[in-house]
């Protein structure tokens, strides 16, 4: 088990990809005041308001650290949260047109294709392949959880 990444268990490898991307993807994002989970939470808020609950549902995710990354999100201006109207005790979360902004400039296509630059030779397939994983993990890990 050396340095040389061939010889790495697919885990390793899966997680040392993924650390390296998303260093890669934060220092992008860090110009936006952005990293990669808020990015997300962003993404997510661009269709429409979300309570926190619901954010952290669909990021796999705590609802303490939901709560983590919405204060940081409000703090750059991206995010507000207010009460909901009809559920005191729902607290509702929509993007700011800053958010927007932010979502717009560091989110585009060609931005994030970029970051990887030609460390991938085939992206198409290696997303169509994690999309696939993805999919396949998650409902594995949510059917057992609940």
């Amino acid at each position: 088990m050396g340095n040389d990444p061939r010889t790495w268990a697919t885990g390793r490898l899966l997680s040392t990809a993924a650390r390296l991307a998303e260093h890669a993807w934060d220092s992008h994002l860090a110009g936006w005041g952005l990293n990669h989970a808020s990015f997300a939470v962003l993404w997510m808020l661009g269709s429409g308001p979300r309570s926190q609950r619901e954010l952290a549902q669909a990021m796999q995710v705590e609802d303490q650290t939901m709560s983590r990354v919405l204060e940081r999100l409000e703090r750059h201006g991206h995010v507000s949260r207010a009460r909901s109207t009809t559920d005191r005790r729902r607290v509702e979360v929509s993007v700011t047109d800053g958010g927007r902004t932010a979502l717009a400039e560091a989110g585009s296509d060609a931005a994030a294709e970029r970051v990887l630059g030609d460390a991938v030779a085939d992206l198409p397939g290696l997303r169509e392949q994690l999309v696939t994983m993805i999919e396949d993990l998650s409902a594995r890990r949510w059917s057992t959880e609940r």
